[in-house]
Formats: structure tokens, sequence, C-alpha cells
């Protein structure tokens, strides 16, 4: 009879109560995103992460009710918040409350904060399309055929319109102010209106942290998603860098959305930082191998502050 292997020494100590850090992964993987595939995305990017964190996955409806036992919530390819409001503005309320670590950092000053900073750095002469919000301002915006209005509190392209000069006049919501907006901004109404832009191309740069990782390019403007690797230069790099300083954002993805003019200049259209699609499929293997070893390395930095 073979020998009866010795019983596995009983772990005491540090070696009895280490464990690896466990990551709550807030992701809508049914949500039906145009030119995207949401699920496939965040199945891959998880199965990576696995290799450092224990991580389970949840809707944004369940994540105030499920991220306590977590030592930190990450929101990802969650959706728009517009779907589920309610429970969104729940959760950041809960998390602060109990002192729940959320990566992205939910002081961030771009898009979950709703589009306030497209006025704020138009205001202060950041290159970034022109946007007001009240009817009096009209004039401060360059001509155009058409122009864009949008909703302050919109993502994803909901209930954005262009119109004629002449239709803006029609929009009483320029002046009626946001009933959830409890800050002065100046008498805003919940409507951005913005020149149309006959630009060349939309690009977008990614960062994990502030360190540049790839940026990509739809070569056609009527396609926005059918997405190209773009080679940047250090102007264009320095240009999305601006804003990732601006947002002060220590830790976290952005993607800076801009539009190429057909001067050869970049303005920004977006700056996502609640839950950017990084369109993870579009770039090479190695750029993907990078980007998965700065997000782990900035995770666990962003955990042990």
């Amino acid at each position: 009879m073979p020998a009866i292997p010795p019983a596995p020494a009983v772990p005491t100590g540090a070696a009895r109560t280490a464990r690896r850090p466990r990551l709550l992964f807030v992701t809508d993987l049914a949500y039906p995103a145009r030119g995207r595939r949401y699920c496939d995305e965040d199945i891959g990017l998880t199965a990576r992460l696995r290799a450092d964190f224990d991580l389970a996955l949840c809707h944004p409806r369940d994540a105030a009710a499920l991220m306590d036992g977590f030592d930190a919530v990450v929101v990802r390819n969650s959706g728009p918040v517009l779907h589920y409001q309610d429970a969104h503005d729940a959760f950041r309320t809960e998390a602060s409350a109990r002192g729940v670590r959320v990566y992205n950092p939910v002081h961030g000053r771009g898009d979950m904060a709703g589009k306030q900073y497209l006025l704020d750095l138009t205001a202060a002469g950041y290159p970034v399309i022109p946007t007001v919000d009240r009817f009096a301002h009209l004039d401060r915006l360059p001509a155009a055929e058409t122009y864009a209005v949008k909703p302050k509190a919109g993502a994803d392209s909901i209930g954005l319109r262009f119109l004629p000069y002449g239709e803006l006049a029609g929009l009483d919501e320029l002046d009626v102010p946001d009933p959830r907006d409890g800050s002065d901004h100046g008498g805003g109404g919940t409507l951005l209106v913005q020149p149309r832009v006959d630009f060349v191309h939309e690009v977008s740069f990614y960062f994990v942290d502030d360190r540049f990782q790839y940026a990509l390019y739809a070569p056609d403007p009527g396609q926005r998603w059918v997405l190209e690797p773009y080679e940047a230069t250090e102007d264009d790099v320095r240009f999305a860098r601006r804003f990732i300083d601006w947002n002060t954002l220590d830790h976290g993805i952005q993607r800076v959305d801009a539009c190429r003019t057909r001067d050869g200049g970049l303005l920004l259209v977006e700056l996502e930082d609640l839950n950017p699609y990084l369109s993870l499929d579009r770039v090479p293997e190695p750029v993907r191998d990078r980007f998965v070893t700065d997000l782990t390395e900035s995770l666990h930095a962003f955990l042990a502050v």
C-alpha cells in the first residue's frame, strides 16, 4: 500500500489571512449598444483581470445591494445612467456613505457629472466645440448651417437633434433650469446647443490614470463605431492630455473623443470618465496586453491608497 502523504500544513498568521482583492464589476451585458458588443468586451476583460483579483459581475441596478464585502466596485460598460437614474444615484449615495471605493472615482468632472463641462471648457478657452445652454448666448456660437441640440444629461446620442438657427428660438428648455441641478451655473436650461462641425473624422484617445494607451479613429464620419487604429502624434496626445489633467482623476479609465476639423485641428467632443467603451477588439494584442497590465497596476494602486 502506498504511503499516505502527510496532511498539508495549516497556514498561520499572515499566511492564513492573506487573500486576493475582491472586485464587484458593474456591467450591463445585455445592453444593445449600437455598433458595440458590451458583453464581449467585459467578459474578455474580466477573464484577464481574474489573474490578480477575485471578481463578481452584476447589473448596475444591483450594485448598491451587492457592494458590501468587496474591496472596490469597478464600473465598466454599464450603459447610459438615464435608463436607471434612481438606482445610479442611490448607488453613489450609498457608496459614499459606506466608504466603498468606486473605480472610476465618482468625483470626475467629465460625463459622469453631466455635460456642464462642455460649457466650463468653452468659457475657459479650451479647444472644444463651442457650447451654450441659454437662448441669450446663442450669438456666441459661430455661424453654421445647422446646430446640434442635446440634453445636458444625455448619453449615447439620446435626444440628439440637428436644427437650423431659425428653429432654436422655439426651444423653451434653453431657459428652463434642470430641477436636479442645485448649483448655479448662470441660469442655463436643460439643453446644450453647438454648431454642427464639418469634420474629417472622429478620433478617440484612451488613458489609464495619466498613461496614454492607444488611439482609434472612424475614417467614415457616418459610422462612428467602425474604428481603426490611429497613429497619434505627440501633438495629438498633448491635446488629449490637457483634458485628462483638467479632470484631476488620479485613477481610472478615460476616453477623450475629438473631431479632426478641415483645417487639421482637434476639438473636444466628449470627455468620457464614467464607463467609456474601450473597443479593445480593435487594437493589436500587444496593445491590449499593455492596457490590461496598466489597468491591473492602476487597480492595485487604487486599492492601496
